[in-house]
């Protein structure tokens, strides 16, 4: 683990002097040797998902870990994406001339090593090598051992493919072992690693936070919130609430709570009736089950984030009830509202202190992707150094630069 991370960390010294132009490059010919070994990945991916299944894997855990077609297009389009972007080192984020003829300015660098432990997605493999290549950092990547065949076999690819364009040995590099112990390892090493990304569970994220003396950029729960005004259009209220909730039950940004405004309530009918049709079970408070029969929630509804098909509901009376009921169960990581008044929005956006807050738009939005990051390796409820989304400029810190004519200190 040593020599890996020092590998790393010579690796990164180098790559982030690399013009962008270069880093863009090879990002687009890491795409190409992905798509090019297609078939490769998916008999490496099919190999561990045999011997996930026979291990009993969850099922929602094998789904993330399987790659389909659909699944290989979208990494190779985002290596594309991100390839794409502006490049977000050198840039000059604050800038002045002193009295004196001092020109100072604050110019945008990368972190360095960043480590990424993940499990089941072999997705965040692709694309936590696009965002730390794009932001000139080396990458050390570990996934977890249900996915280490597909996982190494995409790492190499890209590694081959980036030093072919000219990046560094050792910018993307891989843990080849299933052994937790490098795991513990790895987070020991805060001279050669600058930061740690957990993705995962959040037993997984708890041992890394509570081990690590590396700094760690991390999220616990997605305890999301989707909040019907009094006012919201039906139609847009329904179709937000199932997408929010069904378009994939298993990700963190997926709704796990519904607040219905007590002027709303009318529209519960047609809620349960839509989220039943996509077998969604629904529990509820006695206000809602007044209105629709269904299983009746508990105060550890509340605190759940099922990444399963199940909703809880609550009535709340008004704005500031549900923004109360956020401050009190949620994650800090997607809320939103569905109201017709800008006035109500603006109340509950400066309201809700969330890494991200949706107005009339569903959860699922909140992601690299969608924000036009290209990428991220994670979602961040932290505060520092990143929060929401990690894309490129998220992985960038800044240093400060001072241009002279023989200036002296008076």
């Amino acid at each position: 683990m040593i020599e890996l991370a020092r590998g790393a960390r010579e690796a990164g010294r180098v790559l982030g002097t690399l013009p962008g132009s270069v880093r863009a490059a090879a990002l687009r010919a890491m795409g190409a040797a992905l798509a090019a070994r297609h078939d490769e990945i998916r008999a490496a991916n099919a190999r561990d998902l045999a011997e996930a299944e026979a291990d009993g894997l969850a099922g929602p855990l094998l789904q993330r870990l399987r790659l389909s077609d659909k699944t290989l297009q979208y990494m190779h389009d985002r290596l594309v994406e991100v390839a794409d972007l502006p490049d977000p080192l050198g840039v000059v984020t604050r800038g002045h001339v002193r009295p004196t003829g001092l020109r100072v300015m604050r110019v945008s660098v990368p972190l360095g090593v960043i480590g990424i432990i993940y499990e089941s997605r072999p997705n965040v493999t692709t694309d936590a090598a696009a965002v730390c290549v794009k932001s000139g950092n080396a990458v050390i990547l570990r996934g977890g051992s249900e996915a280490l065949r597909t996982n190494v076999l995409l790492a190499d690819i890209m590694a081959g493919a980036a030093t072919e364009s000219g990046l560094p040995a050792g910018a993307i590099s891989i843990v080849r072992t299933a052994d937790r112990a490098a795991v513990g390892e790895l987070l020991q090493l805060d001279r050669l690693i600058d930061v740690i990304i957990p993705r995962g569970g959040k037993s997984l994220i708890q041992r890394i936070a509570a081990e690590s003396r590396i700094p760690v950029i991390k999220h616990y729960d997605g305890i999301c919130h989707q909040y019907i005004a009094a006012d919201a259009d039906p139609a847009m209220a329904v179709a937000l609430v199932v997408n929010s909730k069904c378009e994939k039950v298993e990700v963190c940004n997926a709704l796990e709570t519904l607040l219905v405004d007590a002027e709303a309530l009318h529209l519960l009918p047609t809620l349960a009736a839509a989220l039943h049709a996509q077998g969604v079970e629904l529990r509820g408070d006695a206000r809602v089950r007044a209105v629709v029969p269904m299983l009746p929630a508990t105060e550890e509804d509340w605190h759940a984030e099922y990444l399963a098909p199940i909703l809880s509901i609550r009535v709340v009376d008004g704005v500031d009830a549900a923004i109360a009921h956020i401050a009190a169960y949620g994650s800090g990581h997607t809320d939103g509202i569905v109201t017709g008044s800008l006035a109500l929005a603006d109340r509950f956006v400066a309201g809700v202190d969330s890494a991200s807050v949706l107005v009339n738009a569903s959860t699922r939005l909140s992601g690299g992707g969608d924000y036009g990051q290209g990428a991220a390796v994670g979602i961040s409820t932290d505060k520092l150094h990143a929060r929401g989304p990690v894309g490129p400029e998220e992985l960038t810190s800044y240093k400060w630069v001072a241009y002279g004519n023989g200036h002296l200190r008076e």
